[in-house]
């Protein structure tokens, strides 16, 4: 992978084909490329460890990811320094020894880094399976951890007068009051969207439904949602035959929506293989660019997100439609890979008789 890193073109690039290359996603191919690129050219102790089998690839990588900004002067003290450390050690008892290391190594770097680091606080929404998610904010540590304290406080407070829910019951309930509760009453004010078959959505079929970025929900859950006062619809038409979607209206009974309406809820995610950013926060873009004549219209046109929208531009990479927003992307390396929206449904057959279906 270094080598590859080293004669395959731009970052970009390299790590979109590894990515697609090993099925995994773009930040998954942009670590495994960043630690093994580290160990082969600056981290010599590190990988001699790996190949002798006294650490494994996510041990070495605690290594790698804690001196990837220092210079290679720091790098290779921190690599001398645990080249005696690192058999029959856990990851964590690593991470620590290379968090010491480094301070004791570059003072003055892991000063100015922790300030730019404390800069870049933000919050990330990952989604797990079976209904559940992880929202979590990437904060100064003792702001982290006064907000936890702060919550498993109340939660004990709230345990101590109601047992029917655990202490992290309790401390999850608080933290998501306190986050959704802009009046005081909990309740959310963002948009999502919810993919559902209207015979779901009534208790005549058990279909699972679809939450924007996240893939299929049960139908209980979208029920669920669907009887909150404050959700909203949108009529979506869809082939029977292939469940593609045919017309995408604004509102009920109001006129049918534009092109880009369509799109974002024909794809509902980017359209890359491996990236799940949802329709709604992706650009719509032509697969053929109108450069070269490409089309505007829902064959020529996809989601994507700015990331997969730009990689285009790289050399090398190609893609033709195969219609209704599919495509086939061909890698600087020759390899081709397809990509299709799914269908908002199963393909159904015609009725047998001329009764119109209820």
């Amino acid at each position: 992978m270094a080598r590859f890193a080293e004669a395959g073109g731009s970052r970009r690039s390299v790590t979109e084909e590894v990515a697609l290359r090993f099925s995994v996603s773009r930040n998954q191919a942009s670590l495994l490329l960043e630690i093994s690129c580290a160990l082969v050219s600056r981290l010599p102790n590190t990988l001699a460890a790996l190949e002798d089998g006294d650490i494994d690839l996510y041990k070495a990588s605690k290594v790698s990811q804690l001196t990837r900004e220092v210079s290679d002067e720091v790098a290779a003290q921190v690599d001398a320094f645990m080249a005696g450390r690192l058999a029959k050690r856990d990851a964590g008892a690593i991470r620590k020894s290379v968090n010491g290391a480094v301070q004791k190594f570059d003072r003055a770097g892991y000063k100015e880094r922790a300030e730019k680091k404390r800069a870049r606080r933000h919050v990330s929404l990952e989604h797990d399976d079976e209904t559940m998610s992880t929202l979590s904010g990437f904060l100064p540590s003792e702001v982290a951890s006064s907000i936890y304290a702060s919550m498993s406080r109340a939660a004990r407070a709230r345990r101590a007068r109601d047992k029917s829910r655990t202490l992290d019951q309790h401390r999850a309930d608080v933290f998501a009051e306190r986050l959704l509760a802009e009046d005081g009453q909990g309740k959310p004010r963002a948009h999502i969207h919810v993919y559902v078959d209207l015979m779901t959505l009534a208790g005549a079929r058990e279909d699972p439904a679809t939450l924007a970025g996240y893939g299929p929900i049960p139908d209980w859950l979208v029920r669920e949602i669907a009887a909150d006062p404050g959700s909203t619809w949108s009529r979506l038409i869809t082939d029977p035959a292939t469940g593609q979607l045919l017309e995408a209206g604004a509102g009920t009974y109001r006129s049918p929506a534009s092109l880009a309406r369509l799109i974002r809820a024909r794809d509902r995610e980017c359209t890359h293989p491996g990236c799940h950013r949802p329709a709604e926060f992706s650009e719509i873009d032509h697969i053929i660019p109108r450069a070269r004549d490409g089309r505007t219209d829902h064959h020529n046109c996809h989601g994507a997100c700015k990331t997969h929208n730009l990689l285009k531009e790289e050399p090398g990479w190609t893609a033709a439609p195969t219609g209704n927003g599919g495509m086939t992307i061909t890698t600087p390396t020759g390899h081709t890979y397809h990509a299709t929206p799914e269908p908002l449904h199963e393909p159904r057959p015609e009725p047998e008789d001329d009764t119109p279906p209820f």
